[in-house]
C-alpha cells in the first residue's frame, strides 16, 4: 500500500491513479492523513479490500504524507563512511536528536535558504503506526506504518553555534524536512534499497540503506526504551557519506539549486531553493 497526502486528504496511490480514502470508506477514515495514522490497525485492514484507485492525480498536489507528527526523531552518524568523513569512529550507541514538526514539507517543495551554509542529507524515514513503549527489536516492524524518503536539511552555521553546539534548531527551519512522496507499507518495501542524492544532476551521495550501523528495528527498540512512540511519529535514520560541509572546499546549497533525493522502491523528492 502507498498512502499519500493529496491536497491535504489521505489517498491510496496505485501508479498514476488515486483513491480518496474518506470518500471510499464513507467517512470511516480520513480525510485528514493524521486521523488515518491514529486508526492505523483498522485502516490497514480496511485498505486490504479497498476499491481500486481509478482517479488520475496531480503529483504537484502531494504534501508530506505525515504532515503533523507529534515527535520527529533523527539519528546522526549512522553510516560508517559518513562517520569517517566527519572524523569520528562508528558510534556504539545511536546518536539521537530531534527535528521540529513545523520543518516538514512535501516531495515537490521550494525552500527558502535562511543562510549560506545549508547542507543536504538524504535519509530513509520510518513512520510509526501503532507506536508503543519498550518495543523489542523483533516486534518493531509490526509497529511501523511504513517508510518514505526524507531530507534532513541543515543550516551548519546554526547547528555548530554554541559551546557545546546543539543540532535541533539548525535542522528545523521551514521546509527543512522534505518527505514523501508516499508512505510505503512494510509488506511492499522490505526495509533496504539504494539511497541517492543528486545536486543539479550530479550524484553527491550514494549508498544502500542496508549499510546503516543501527537498522530501523534497532532504532525503534533503543528510542522506545526511553520515549513512548506515538502513531505517526517519524524517525529519520541517518545519512550516508557525501554531505557538503565535509567536501574540500565545503559546498552548500545556493538559490536556484535543485536537490533530488531517491530511495529504490520508495520514490524521489525534488527540492528547489531560493
Amino acid at each position: 500500500m502507498r498512502l499519500a497526502n493529496l491536497g491535504g486528504r489521505a489517498a491510496l496511490i496505485t501508479g498514476t491513479r488515486a483513491l480518496d480514502v474518506a470518500a471510499a470508506s464513507d467517512g470511516r477514515f480520513g480525510p485528514d492523513p493524521m486521523s488515518v495514522l491514529r486508526q492505523w490497525t483498522a485502516f490497514a485492514e480496511w485498505a486490504e479490500s479497498a476499491p481500486p484507485a481509478t482517479e488520475p492525480h496531480d503529483p504537484g498536489l502531494l504534501g508530506p504524507p505525515v504532515p503533523q507528527p507529534r515527535q520527529v526523531f533523527a539519528v546522526a552518524l549512522n553510516y560508517p563512511p559518513h562517520a569517517a568523513e566527519a572524523g569520528y569512529s562508528p558510534p556504539d550507541e545511536p546518536l539521537v536528536f530531534t527535528k521540529f514538526p513545523t520543518c516538514l514539507t512535501g516531495p515537490r517543495a521550494t525552500v527558502e535558504l535562511p543562510g549560506d551554509r545549508v547542507d543536504w542529507e538524504v535519509e530513509l524515514v520510518a513512520v510509526l503506526g501503532t507506536g508503543g513503549h519498550r518495543i523489542p527489536a523483533g516486534d518493531a516492524t509490526a509497529h511501523l506504518a511504513g517508510f518514505m524518503v526524507g531530507q534532513d536539511l541543515s543550516e551548519r552555521g546554526v547547528q555548530s553555534r554554541g559551546t557545546p553546539p546543539q543540532f535541533s534548531l539548525g535542522k528545523s527551519f521551514p521546509g527543512f524536512g522534505p518527505t514523501g512522496p508516499h508512505l510505503v507499507t512494510p509488506d511492499e518495501w522490505r526495509g533496504s534499497g539504494g539511497i541517492t542524492c543528486l545536486l543539479n544532476e550530479e550524484v553527491v551521495q550514494q549508498a544502500s540503506t542496508a549499510e546503516m550501523i543501527f537498522d530501523v528495528a534497532e532504532l525503534v527498540a533503543r528510542i522506545s526504551a526511553i520515549c513512548p512512540l506515538l502513531p505517526g511519529d517519524l524517525l529519520f535514520t541517518g545519512t550516508p557519506a557525501g554531505v557538503g560541509n565535509r567536501m574540500t572546499p565545503p559546498r552548500y546549497l545556493a538559490p536556484g539549486d535543485e536537490l533530488v533525493s531517491r530511495i529504490d522502491g520508495l520514490g524521489e523528492l525534488r527540492t528547489r531553493f531560493r
